[in-house]
């Protein structure tokens, strides 16, 4: 064989080649499955067709709900939720509410619920149960006590360490608590916040350990003279609050796209900025 021949001959293989790896319509733009065409409404696996079905508890806390009311759109997890129902294709009145138990949303097993919303921290061991979408909300855990307490004017994590504390059973807030601050005494666990609050008032408790936001509405709504002594120092990986998702849900990769887009477009920042607050809360040492 000549060169003239060869070169004729290889030139016939590089194009066989291309044609055979090009898709079917590469001027379609059609996406892959696995591209945005997946999360148009009529392909997403929901639990009840034609509903986008969303869990959390009851009651329903300020500053993430109002008025103890998931579907009224108020408050900071209310309005993601229907953000993300919105970049997914949904009407508001095609968002279902059920009330999950906090611990019962990250709990094993099949959910009856599309996605869960309940200021749940995305964490590694929770992962071996349940999936989790992108954060939503990056977390400070904070210590709150009521004015002229015997922690009401520290300055740093040490001097807690003879405090009576406690916190809401199953939370990360409970695990600081138990993990970063170290009390000498036993933690006290409860099963709600609501009777956290009690506890401190009828001075059972010195403080209790939430979640900042939380933080806020307890001493301004909940508590005489509440006060926030300070937040905890953060660590290493940032603690952030997830969308909760049946383990392996065809969901996940949408949801997670969904709070990716709000979070670029500054959705989630503006939210944050109308319902929660950073202000007036210390850093302890």
């Amino acid at each position: 064989m000549n060169l003239r021949s060869a070169v004729a001959v290889l030139a016939t293989l590089v194009v066989v080649a291309v044609s055979a790896c090009a898709p079917e319509d590469e001027s379609s733009g059609t996406p892959s499955p696995s591209g945005a065409d997946a999360c148009s409404k009529d392909k997403l696996a929901l639990k009840t067709a034609g509903a986008f079905t969303v869990g959390t508890d009851k009651p329903a806390y300020a500053p993430w709900f109002t008025d103890d009311d998931p579907a009224n759109g108020k408050g900071y997890e209310s309005a993601v939720t229907y953000a993300v129902a919105k970049s997914l294709g949904f009407a508001e009145t095609e968002v279902k509410w059920q009330t999950v138990q906090f611990n019962a949303a990250f709990a094993p097993g099949p959910k009856k619920f599309d996605l869960d919303v309940n200021q749940i921290s995305i964490s590694e061991d929770r992962r071996k149960a349940v999936d989790f979408s992108s954060g939503y909300y990056d977390v400070r855990q904070t210590v709150i006590t009521t004015a002229g307490s015997k922690i009401a004017d520290v300055k740093s994590v040490a001097e807690l360490a003879d405090a009576k504390l406690g916190a809401q059973v199953g939370t990360t807030s409970y695990t600081s608590l138990r993990d970063v601050i170290k009390p000498k005494q036993t933690p006290a666990v409860y099963d709600t916040n609501d009777l956290a609050v009690q506890a401190l008032k009828n001075k059972q408790i010195d403080g209790i350990v939430v979640d900042l936001p939380t933080g806020f509405y307890m001493t301004a709504a909940q508590l005489d003279n509440g006060k926030i002594v300070g937040q905890l120092p953060a660590g290493g990986q940032a603690e952030q609050f997830g969308f909760v998702l049946e383990k392996g849900s065809a969901l996940t990769a949408c949801v997670s796209k969904a709070v990716d887009g709000l979070k670029a477009d500054g959705t989630l920042a503006k939210l944050q900025q109308q319902y929660l607050t950073a202000e007036g809360a210390p850093e302890l040492s």
